[in-house]
């Protein structure tokens, strides 16, 4: 090995880059005791589409933190940044932002990850969002910036959870339904409260019923409908196979296809 003459002063090592800002929590609603909204300050020259997520992290500083992906739940032009978060018993992420107020920090990766965008699945006449739980989070960041509503003829959220109290952002959706009438259909779905929802059960069973269609007065064809799904693995992992005999193509990174599925959870 050949070594640096004397003379020669070693490169200097070049200091590692910051990839986190540290942001404070602006307000916090409770859904339930399990589930909650938070908004924080946004970073400056953060960018996002619609459908991206972004890494938070615990304690602030600390080089050990905690890291997780949460779906973003405003709309870009928003001042700030909002997340849908579901308490994960043992989860050493939700533990910790359960107990934050408004005036908290935490950190904020710099930039926006993903796949799950609109603008993956080809064009088609209508487009089902199908989710669980906080799965829900990103059709609302797509909603509230609202080219989706131009694209479609028929726009259809379904949402499915165990209460009726968790059905975050309900009025929002109940808003968009009265603003574009028969272009927008919102579907809340309670699975173990009697007689909570027109419809109950799993959106798979209701799609292979027809249920779910019935409802909307909208086919289910993979020639002219677009799928987008996201929540829990069981969910998703039923949802494929659905999907797949029905004849939707999955979205390839540089190919566009009929369905489309959030994989970070």
């Amino acid at each position: 090995m050949n070594s640096l003459p004397d003379s020669v002063p070693p490169k200097p090592r070049m200091a590692p880059q910051k990839r986190w800002s540290a942001q404070r929590i602006l307000h916090v609603r409770s859904w339930t005791a399990s589930l909650w909204s938070l908004r924080i300050s946004k970073p400056e020259d953060f960018v996002f589409t619609p459908g991206h997520y972004a890494r938070l992290g615990l304690p602030v500083g600390d080089e050990t933190a905690v890291w997780r992906a949460y779906s973003i739940v405003s709309a870009p032009a928003e001042n700030f940044l909002e997340f849908l978060v579901t308490l994960v018993p043992d989860g050493a992420m939700s533990l910790q932002l359960m107990k934050m107020q408004a005036g908290d920090e935490l950190m904020v990766e710099s930039g926006a990850m993903g796949f799950f965008i609109a603008s993956q699945l080809g064009p088609g006449e209508s487009l089902w969002m199908l989710s669980t739980g906080s799965g829900v989070g990103p059709y609302v960041s797509m909603l509230r910036e609202g080219s989706v509503l131009a694209q479609y003829r028929k726009l259809v959220i379904a949402h499915s959870v165990r209460t009726a109290a968790e059905l975050a952002y309900a009025d929002e959706f109940r808003d968009f339904a009265a603003r574009y009438g028969e272009v927008f259909h919102y579907l809340p779905i309670v699975t173990r409260e009697a007689g909570s929802t027109a419809l109950s059960g799993r959106i798979p069973i209701l799609i292979d019923s027809g249920s779910l269609q019935a409802h909307v007065g909208e086919s289910f064809d993979a020639s002219t409908a677009r799928v987008m799904v996201c929540g829990n693995p069981d969910f998703t992992g039923d949802m494929r196979r659905v999907l797949t005999a029905r004849g939707f193509q999955p979205c390839r990174r540089g190919l566009i296809g009929s369905m489309l599925f959030e994989n970070y959870w």
